[in-house]
């Protein structure tokens, strides 16, 4: 039997994964993972590594034009997936963020984590078009968002500071079928 960490917080769940909104009392957990998964995460994602930098990280996602999941396994702390950027009126599209941890990599947990999130994004929060922002070498990502039917859609080259460096991205986009 599953034991969920966050019984009253849950947004979304399958038969492993349990999705929950950023909270204070996840800092801790949220370091550690971060620490620990720094070779796998760098130069990738730029993720809270302090105490300071994930309590200000779960502020900021509190946003109205952002959807942060933490995605949990019984109590180990699995994913980050993020819609940032939401963008309603004739848009109705988010940028789809995700990130995995080192002690959990290869278990198919992020795949699960990012389906449930774009489930809910086309869902609950009736988007009509998710786009994921891949640097150029991250295949784990770029195999993640081809495998869940995401389509390459072009190049943006300096799109997004990550750790004090501008960096190119591809634009993988899928819409709402």
């Amino acid at each position: 039997m599953r034991r969920w960490r966050h019984k009253g917080r849950a947004i979304a769940a399958s038969k492993r994964i349990e999705l929950t909104a950023p909270a204070s009392a996840d800092a801790d957990a949220l370091v550690a993972a971060v620490r620990s998964s720094a070779d796998l995460l760098h130069p990738w994602v730029y993720a809270p590594a302090s105490a300071v930098a994930a309590i200000a990280w779960i502020e900021r996602v509190k946003l109205a034009d952002t959807e942060a999941h933490l995605a949990w396994v019984d109590e180990t702390l699995v994913a980050v997936v993020n819609i940032n950027n939401l963008t309603r009126g004739g848009f109705q599209s988010g940028a789809l963020g995700y990130y995995g941890f080192s002690a959990t990599a290869g278990h198919g947990y992020v795949r699960e984590a990012v389906s449930l999130v774009v489930a809910r994004g086309f869902g609950e929060l009736e988007l009509h078009r998710l786009e994921a922002n891949i640097q150029p070498g991250n295949d784990r990502s770029r195999k993640l968002a081809q495998a869940l039917g995401f389509r390459l859609e072009g190049f943006s080259p300096k799109f997004l500071r990550i750790d004090g460096q501008w960096r190119d991205h591809e634009r993988w986009a899928m819409v709402r079928q």
